[in-house]
C-alpha cells in the first residue's frame, strides 16, 4: 500500500460532523433516528465504489459485500464491523475536527475551551505520536473517533480492495451498527443475512493491539416504591423514595468496586442513572467483571445492600431486575484460535509489534461472538473516548486500514 492515497482521514472528517449520539433512555430501534444520517452516507459511498449490494435496513444496520476474487472455494467469509453511534456522555453535535500536523510534543490546547488540554502526562500513548498528525475536536464536544475512526478505516479498506483486484481475498461482509454505546448494537443484527463465519470489530485503542478478552456485563435496574404523603402531615408516615435511593448509593464502598477505584482485572458496580420523586425512584447500574461468577457476586452484594437499606423503611419495597448485556468474548475465541492468530499476523505484516490485550469494556464483538460470529477487536487508534479530549492520529488510522487489508489476505492465503 506504499503508493496508495488513503481516504480514511477525509472520510473521518466528514463522518464526525454528523451527529449520531445514541440515547440509553429511548425504546426505539435505533435509539435515535439521526444515526441513520451517517448510515445513508455510508451506503451511498459504498455504492459509488462499486459495492453493489450495500443496504440500510429499517433498524439502522448497514450490510454490504465485497465479492471474493480468489479461485479458492474454502475461504471463510470474514466480517468487518464498526458502530456509527457516539457516546451519550458528551454531546456529538457541532463537532469541529482539527488536525494538529507534525505534532511536536507540546500540550494540545483545544481552542473553543482552553481548559481542555491534551497532555502526554495524562495520555501516555501520545509519547509515540511525535511528528504525527493528531486529530482532535475543538473542546466543546467529543470527537467521535469512537467509533467513526473504525468506520472510516473499514470504508477505506473497502475502497482499496475494490480498486486493487490483484489483492486476493475471500468474500468480505461489512456491517455498520447503531446503538453500540447503549449496549444494543447487535440487538437487531440478522445473522443469517450477514452470513459470515468470523468477524473483527475495528474499535480498539493503541496501535498494534488486538483485544480478545472483554468484561462480562449486566445491567441492573432498581425501582423503589416509597410511601408518599403530604409533607405537612408526613411525620411517621413519609418514606421518601429519593432518600432511599440516596441511602443505597451512600452504602456503596468508597475505595473499591467502582470504576474510579479499580483497574486491570477488577470489576465494579457503577450507578449510571437516577430519576424519580418521593413516591418512586429508579436507579440504573452497570455491573462489570471478567467472569460470570464475578458478576453474580457483585449483583448479590448490591441486592444485599438494598435489603439492608429497605429494612429501615418498612412501608417501602423495591424491584431488582438484572439484564444480561454481554459476556467475555474469550470464552468463544479460545475455541477458534485462527481468528486471533490471523489478526496478529496481519498486524505484524503492517510492520507493527502485535500485542494482545484485555479490555475493560465491551464491543459489538462481545455479543456477536456469542451469537455465532467469533469476533475479536482490532485497534482503530481512538483514544480518550467518551470525552472532549478524544484524539486519534492520521498515521494510526492508515495503519489500521493496512491491517484490515492484511487480514483479508491472510485468511485467503491460509485457507
Amino acid at each position: 500500500m506504499q503508493n496508495y492515497q488513503f481516504t480514511a482521514v477525509d472520510r473521518f472528517l466528514r463522518y464526525v460532523q454528523v451527529d449520531t449520539q445514541s440515547d440509553p433512555q429511548s425504546t426505539t430501534n435505533p435509539s435515535t433516528e439521526k444515526q441513520k444520517d451517517l448510515s445513508r452516507m455510508l451506503v451511498q459511498e459504498l455504492l459509488d465504489i462499486g459495492v453493489a449490494d450495500a443496504e440500510l435496513d429499517e433498524w439502522g444496520y448497514v450490510y454490504a459485500t465485497i465479492p471474493a476474487n480468489t479461485d479458492k472455494t474454502n475461504v471463510p467469509v470474514i466480517c468487518f464491523c464498526s458502530h456509527v453511534d457516539t457516546s451519550p456522555d458528551v454531546t456529538g453535535a457541532g463537532v469541529k475536527p482539527i488536525i494538529h500536523r507534525n505534532w511536536n510534543g507540546s500540550d494540545i490546547i483545544l481552542p473553543d475551551d482552553s481548559a481542555q488540554v491534551i497532555r502526554i502526562a495524562d495520555h501516555p500513548d501520545l509519547s509515540h505520536q511525535l511528528g504525527n498528525d493528531i486529530i482532535t475536536a475543538s473542546g466543546t464536544t467529543l470527537l467521535g473517533a469512537d467509533n467513526k475512526a473504525g468506520v472510516a478505516e473499514i470504508m477505506d479498506a473497502a475502497h482499496y480492495l475494490m480498486t486493487h483486484p490483484d489483492v486476493k481475498h475471500g468474500q468480505i461482509r461489512l456491517l455498520f451498527t447503531p446503538d453500540e454505546e447503549v449496549g444494543r448494537g447487535t440487538e437487531k443484527v440478522d445473522m443469517q443475512k450477514l452470513g459470515a463465519h468470523f468477524g473483527y470489530t475495528i474499535d480498539g485503542e493503541a496501535l498494534g493491539t488486538l483485544e480478545d478478552e472483554t468484561f462480562s456485563a449486566d445491567g441492573v435496574s432498581i425501582t423503589i416504591q416509597g410511601v408518599s404523603t403530604h409533607p405537612g402531615f408526613a411525620k411517621g408516615k413519609l418514606e421518601n423514595a429519593l432518600k432511599i435511593a440516596a441511602d443505597l448509593l451512600a452504602s456503596l464502598p468508597k475505595d473499591t468496586l467502582s470504576p474510579e477505584t479499580t483497574d486491570e482485572k477488577e470489576g465494579f458496580v457503577h450507578p449510571t442513572h437516577l430519576e424519580g420523586n418521593q413516591d418512586k425512584a429508579v436507579l440504573d447500574f452497570i455491573i462489570r467483571d471478567f467472569s460470570e461468577a464475578g458478576l453474580h457476586e457483585k449483583e448479590t452484594y448490591l441486592q444485599s445492600q438494598l435489603n439492608n437499606v429497605l429494612a429501615r423503611y418498612p412501608g417501602s419495597s423495591a424491584q431488582f431486575v438484572v439484564r444480561e448485556q454481554y459476556r467475555n468474548m474469550k470464552e468463544v475465541l479460545d475455541h477458534h484460535p485462527a481468528v486471533v492468530d490471523n489478526a496478529l499476523e496481519a498486524i505484524r505484516r503492517a510492520g507493527l509489534s502485535a500485542e494482545q490485550r484485555s479490555i475493560r469494556g465491551g464491543t459489538d464483538g462481545s455479543r456477536l461472538s456469542f451469537m455465532g460470529l467469533p469476533c475479536p477487536n482490532i485497534f482503530a487508534g481512538e483514544h480518550a473516548f467518551h470525552s472532549r479530549l478524544e484524539w486519534v492520529s492520521v498515521q494510526d488510522m492508515q495503519k489500521a486500514v493496512e491491517v484490515i487489508v492484511n487480514v483479508a489476505q491472510v485468511w485467503e492465503e491460509r485457507s
